[in-house]
């Protein structure tokens, strides 16, 4: 066995040994314990994900996808998270509105 993807934390993990054997590969997601002995601390980089050596190079490639496919949603996800044009302009509009009442 060998570690095909060192992961963030747990929960990542899972869902990179998910994706692996949804698409045929056996995996295992190390570093249960290890996570335990910090506490209620979020410890990060004790998880990793291990397939069988034959399978080392299909889970990589495998992995990059997933990878890869992450960026590319992070940018669209910031491209939608932009405040609207129109919002701020309602903002301003709003605060004069209401320091005009409060005025007279």
């Amino acid at each position: 066995m060998q570690i095909a993807y060192r992961a963030r934390d747990i929960t990542e993990a899972h869902i990179v040994a998910g994706m692996l054997e949804a698409n045929g590969i056996d995996a295992y997601v190390g570093g249960h314990y290890l996570q335990g002995a910090m506490g209620e601390i979020g410890a990060a980089g004790f998880s990793n994900v291990h397939v069988d050596d034959d399978d080392v190079y299909r889970a990589r490639v495998l992995i990059d996808e997933y990878e890869s496919d992450r960026v590319v949603a992070a940018s669209q996800r910031d491209e939608q998270d932009k405040p609207d044009h129109y919002a701020r302009w309602f903002i301003v509009v709003i605060v004069a509105l209401a320091w005009l009442l409060w005025r007279f």
